[in-house]
């Protein structure tokens, strides 16, 4: 393991934080942490994997903020969990014999309904704390959490916000949406974090200081989030899906 001078570390972790911090909440943390680890001049396949174990580490550290406030569904979550992280298993392999980049154009109209969706809804998922998940609905988001977890193995960009959105459609708020979603990219993090390592993808000298302040960011987003509740999730959630959107346009016409 290569040794880092402090600038270097302080750069991955301060970086990191502002990643999790985001990432903890609505997703899109990988907009800042995958440039942030291209910059250090690492090869595009290490900076996949090593950004996995850094965003684990968060997502983890989001996951469990969130479990002990008591805002995820157990329920759920016991089925979403197993869901997500075998379908990005499945999606790492896959992305390993084919380029995922043709996914990009379709990626950019389902953020851009997204974002006019949730504008237009304007006290779509306020102020609910318990609800009742439809059998359709259930069984809707069984299906859809499974090819999200594909999906964020296999290519990635807006998976928290997609997973955030699913939950809002089955009927969450956003606090709750944000909460399962969380949970569900936690695993889909976690398989593919397992898959990269095993391959060898994982530069441990970035990955180690741009986790510990992913660690500290997702915790101060996760409870950010719980105090504040949809009138701070909501926003956040719109504008992170617009940058996005944004994000991808701009990779689209390179």
């Amino acid at each position: 393991m290569e040794a880092l001078d402090f600038t270097v570390m302080a750069i991955m972790a301060g970086m990191g934080f502002i990643a999790a911090f985001i990432d903890s909440v609505v997703g899109g943390g990988g907009l800042i942490s995958v440039p942030t680890l291209m910059w250090a001049g690492l090869p595009m396949l290490n900076v996949l994997g090593t950004n996995k174990l850094a965003s684990c580490v968060g997502a983890c550290a989001g996951f469990l903020t969130y479990l002990r406030s008591g805002t995820i569904d157990k329920k759920i979550m016991r089925v979403m969990f197993p869901l997500s992280f075998v379908g990005s298993v499945l999606g790492v392999f896959v992305v390993r014999q084919i380029p995922p980049d043709f996914l990009r154009p379709l990626v950019v109209v389902m953020l851009i309904v997204i974002a006019i969706y949730s504008v237009a809804k304007k006290n779509w998922g306020a102020g609910k704390k318990s609800i009742h998940v439809s059998h359709k609905n259930y069984l809707l988001g069984v299906v859809i959490i499974f090819a999200l977890g594909f999906y964020d193995g296999f290519f990635g960009p807006g998976t928290g916000s997609f997973m955030l959105f699913l939950y809002l459609m089955m009927g969450y708020g956003f606090l709750g949406a944000a909460a399962n979603a969380r949970a569900a990219n936690f695993a889909s993090n976690l398989a593919a974090l397992i898959v990269f390592t095993a391959c060898g993808l994982v530069n441990f000298s970035y990955a180690i200081p741009m986790g510990v302040g992913m660690i500290f960011g997702a915790a101060c987003g996760a409870k950010m989030a719980i105090s504040k509740g949809a009138a701070y999730v909501r926003p956040l959630f719109i504008g992170m899906t617009i940058i996005l959107i944004g994000k991808q346009i701009i990779e689209l016409f390179k």
